[in-house]
């Protein structure tokens, strides 16, 4: 094992081979695939995967799979951090799952609604790009959690990952307003109340369906995750570039001793 100092702190570069077999030879008390978050980890995933099964004609079965995998995304945290189970395997496989199972839904989504593919294709993109070059940017600067971002670098990230519930909330509204997306081709009933009074947009509302109005409360949200991702996308790129130009100084530096 040999290690390297960043500004901050310092961060372990492991051999390959050997975190391998450290893995393989694990004992059965010690064992980070069977760590309780990683087993809500994998629960995750079957249910994701029972709503893609039942997503093309079954919705309330797929919408109930799909629901509680996205709610128990917010369990395997704290159950890690009560356990003293916390693990950069269950961080990358929460991760992993969420952009998968939200790129599952919209590439339905893209079936479904085939006048906003593009859309549903650029969701995906920000989606994998802002969140892979964030975990690179984060571990190339030796944070411990792609979570841990100072006030210093963003404040919007940090606004959005320091709080609990704000993350919670946000990624929870986003992933409504595409189930309320994919409810709204399986539901035709309106909901059971008169805007005819409301002015102005009193017409435009009646005969909404319920998911109808979910789509239309959660959008916002929606719009504001996608932001947050162009955030995130952008300041991991700075860093990039300031760990390149680092780098390049550094270089130079040596070369003329």
């Amino acid at each position: 094992m040999t290690t390297t100092n960043s500004s901050r702190r310092q961060l372990s570069v492991f051999d390959a081979k050997f975190v391998v077999d450290l893995a393989t030879h694990q004992s059965y008390s010690e064992n980070v695939f069977l760590f309780v978050p990683n087993l809500i980890g994998y629960t995750r995933i079957i249910l994701a995967g029972l709503s893609l099964h039942f997503m093309s004609y079954h919705p309330k079965y797929c919408t109930a799979a799909y629901v509680i995998s996205c709610l128990l995304d917010a369990v395997d945290g704290h159950a890690a951090r009560a356990l003293g189970q916390t693990s950069k395997f269950g961080a990358v496989l929460d991760m992993v799952t969420d952009r998968c199972t939200t790129t599952c839904l919209l590439c339905y989504l893209s079936i479904a609604y085939p006048a906003y593919t593009i859309f549903f294709q650029f969701l995906i993109a920000l989606d994998f790009s802002s969140h892979y070059m964030h975990m690179y940017s984060s571990l190339l600067t030796g944070s411990r959690s792609h979570k841990l971002v100072t006030s210093d670098v963003s404040r919007i990230l940090w606004l959005y990952y320091n709080d609990s519930r704000t993350l919670f909330l946000i990624c929870a509204g986003n992933e409504l307003f595409f189930v309320a997306l994919y409810l709204v081709k399986w539901t035709s009933t309106p909901l059971p109340i008169d805007f005819t009074a409301l002015p102005v947009v009193g017409d435009l509302l009646q005969g909404l369906t319920y998911p109808q109005a979910l789509a239309l409360l959660s959008f916002p949200v929606c719009g504001l995750k996608n932001f947050i991702n162009l955030v995130q996308l952008w300041k991991a790129s700075k860093i990039l570039v300031g760990v390149d130009l680092a780098e390049r100084a550094k270089a130079r530096q040596e070369k003329g001793r």
